[in-house]
């Protein structure tokens, strides 16, 4: 009587093929981070936001030409003291 040798079981092709797929279409898992926003890294820099203004306000401050935004940070900068 001749035996064979045993085989180890690693699984399937599918299986294997299943849990690559999985891996690599996961979202990685976020981790809770409830410390303060950070400040800008460089010196004056400037975030990009979203804001409402009357019609007339904007046109007071576009009249001038290029340069508006920087004008309506200013007037904020003043306006705050700073």
């Amino acid at each position: 009587m001749v035996s064979t040798p045993a085989r180890r079981s690693f699984g399937s092709a599918r299986d294997a093929a299943e849990a690559a797929f999985k891996s690599a279409t996961s979202k990685p898992v976020a981790i809770a981070d409830n410390s303060p926003a950070k400040p800008p890294s460089l010196p004056q820099a400037k975030e990009q936001v979203s804001i409402r203004l009357d019609r007339e306000v904007l046109e007071r401050f576009q009249e001038d030409g290029p340069g508006w935004q920087d004008r309506i940070n200013a007037a904020l900068r003043k306006a705050l003291g700073l």
